[in-house]
């Protein structure tokens, strides 16, 4: 599947429609950006069920700052609406490879459950 241009009139659409949207935080005068692109594209192709979203810095500044985006490339991977990674650095494909293997293994009812506990505790 190619990878989707996120913008403020997609983004949540995007994110909340999907079980599982890996996030490229990227700017075209960005060296690394550049060099993970490649790479993100390919995995992109590999992971069809996964939506594979690229978010412009320079053209989407507003969804840089909502996510206090300080430097790129960043990857933020969202699985049922939750983040369960963001971290700044372009990642080689075998380490990207690994992220997308974590990412599908997360056992979510184990990830919603303590902020469910922390919510009934201040009930």
């Amino acid at each position: 599947m190619p990878t989707v241009e996120l913008t403020k009139g997609n983004f949540e659409e995007t994110v909340t429609g999907s079980e599982i949207v890996l996030i490229d935080f990227w700017a075209a005068w960005c060296g690394p950006c550049r060099m993970f692109g490649p790479v993100y594209e390919r995995a992109a192709e590999h992971h069809p069920d996964i939506v594979f979203g690229k978010v412009d810095t320079e053209a989407q500044p507003e969804l840089a700052a909502a996510f206090q985006i300080s430097s790129i490339p960043t990857l933020m991977a969202v699985r049922d609406r939750t983040v369960l990674y963001a971290q700044p650095g372009a990642l080689p494909a075998q380490a990207l490879e690994e992220l997308i293997t974590r990412i599908r293994t997360v056992d979510m009812d184990e990830v919603r459950r303590p902020a469910a506990t922390g919510t009934a505790e201040r009930n």
